[in-house]
């Protein structure tokens, strides 16, 4: 068995990615199939994921938008009640933001909607692959009275501070153990993906052919409490190994523990940052959470000392 320590990453490599490439990096952490990622290799894999309907990971990548439209165009919008963007009004339109997931829901339902058709047709134009079974071009009768333009990062952050707590989407990859995702998961405005341990084998040599744990915080390396928890988890190991030699993954999973390592993406705006924060680094949370909360709190802090206060 392998014990490691939590950790975290605040994934700015992406930020500056394609999104086929930061969708394919974020998707692949359900299998652990990271070492399948090659030059060429995002397209087809955001391709198959969009006809396989597989959502979640269409919300790792978010775009936002300037729509300059009328105050009646405005107004249909928000009677869709588009519950899954961020929206603002601004001078002459609206600031939009959403997941790549919401562009493609809310064409389904809305396809006739004026500033959908225009938001929808303009990442078409450059992004087809991202709303494939979703959007065809179309010919639109008339010219369209709404101008779209998309918000770069660096345009993003250069809003007025309660814009930027809305618009402006933070992604980090988390490596604890299942008693901590089971709690992160519960910050409903959130997209998430996580290790799937009905898909990976850990007997597998890409796992070393072992399980791995994380360090529990609770006890002394050299106590006996931690020799026990040392000694429940080498038993669990044993058994879910022997239990892969006649049963599937997601069937010998039922003996692992809530000790067991996975690894999570958590991804929203930088309002919802703040509030997870307050909620995870206080003294009465749980001390897992707050051993790695904590410290992703305090660096996020220095990026924007004047949002988080």
């Amino acid at each position: 068995m392998i014990v490691i320590d939590p950790s975290y990453e605040i994934q700015d490599d992406l930020d500056q990615a394609s999104l086929v490439v930061r969708l394919e990096a974020c998707g692949r952490i359900c299998y652990k199939s990271e070492e399948k990622i090659s030059e060429g290799s995002a397209l087809p894999f955001v391709k198959k994921i969009a006809e396989y309907g597989h959502n979640s990971v269409m919300e790792m990548a978010v775009v936002t938008l300037r729509l300059h439209c009328s105050p009646q165009q405005s107004a249909g919008f928000l009677e869709c009640q588009p519950k899954f963007f961020i929206v603002d009004p601004v001078e002459n339109g609206l600031l939009v933001t959403g997941s790549i997931r919401a562009f493609r829901e809310m064409y389904g339902s809305f396809p006739e909607n004026a500033l959908v058709q225009a938001m929808v047709d303009f990442l078409g134009a450059s992004h087809p692959y991202l709303l494939e079974g979703v959007w065809k071009p179309v010919s639109r009768k008339g010219e369209s009275s709404i101008a779209v333009e998309k918000i770069s990062l660096e345009q993003v952050e250069q809003l007025a501070p309660n814009l930027v707590l809305r618009h402006r989407f933070l992604s980090v990859k988390f490596i604890v153990n299942r008693a901590v995702t089971h709690e992160i998961v519960r910050h409903r405005p959130c997209s998430f993906l996580q290790e799937s341990q009905r898909y990976c084998r850990y007997s597998q040599d890409k796992f070393a052919n072992q399980v791995t744990f994380i360090r529990p915080l609770f006890f002394a390396p050299d106590s006996a409490e931690y020799k026990l928890w040392q000694q429940a988890m080498e038993l669990t190991e044993s058994l879910y190994l022997q239990l892969l030699e006649t049963s599937t993954p997601q069937a010998a999973r039922t003996v692992l523990p809530n000790s067991c390592k996975t690894e999570i993406i958590v991804y929203c705006n930088l309002a919802e940052w703040k509030h997870i924060f307050r909620l995870r680094t206080s003294p009465a949370a749980e001390p897992s959470m707050r051993e790695v909360m904590i410290p992703l709190a305090e660096e996020i802090t220095k990026r924007y000392p004047t949002l988080f206060v």
